[in-house]
């Protein structure tokens, strides 16, 4: 189990190498390939390296008519205060939802033993073979490497967002 100062380290050590060209899809599922490298602690030029994907589900917009639908039964009668009056005030506001599914069923790993700098080189001459654009190489740490998985997801919700937001705008959405 981790402890706080190992999740901050695998997030402070989390480095993208290579993005995806392709972010979030406004109006549909995406699946990310991602290849996850690191050093193991106790061996010099050995690396881990994990690949598998990522399923981002469709982005959702939350309106504020719909915030009251997003509470629980459990939630108290402030909450639903709360949530009548963004539904009075927050006409400008929108909540985008982003859900993330991992499996690790489609995690596969291999060790071997060589230099960081030769695996990702190898690694990235592959991604530029099969021009996969949602394909990520991501150098982390081995013991937090599920850290720093999410990590890289949270980071490619901040990058599309922007991108999300103009396509729902465009077709009248928010």
């Amino acid at each position: 189990m981790l402890n706080e100062d190992d999740i901050q380290f695998a997030i402070q050590n989390t480095q993208v190498i290579l993005a995806p060209e392709r972010r979030i899809d406004t109006f549909g599922s995406t699946i990310f390939r991602f290849f996850l490298v690191s050093e193991l602690m106790d061996d010099v030029n050995r690396i881990r390296i994990r690949n598998g994907r990522l399923h981002a589900e469709r982005p959702m917009i939350i309106s504020p008519p719909n915030y009251h639908k997003m509470l629980d039964e459990d939630f108290g009668e402030k909450a639903q205060e709360f949530a009548n009056w963004l539904k009075e005030h927050g006409d400008k506001l929108a909540v985008l939802k982003y859900g993330f599914q991992f499996r690790k069923t489609d995690v596969q790993e291999q060790t071997v033993d060589n230099k960081m700098e030769d695996v990702v080189k190898r690694l990235r001459e592959q991604v530029n073979r099969e021009e996969d654009a949602f394909c990520a190489i991501i150098h982390g740490v081995d013991e937090g490497w599920e850290v720093c998985l999410l990590k890289f997801a949270t980071d490619m919700i901040q990058q599309s967002a922007g991108t999300n937001i103009e396509d729902w705008r465009r077709r009248g959405l928010i």
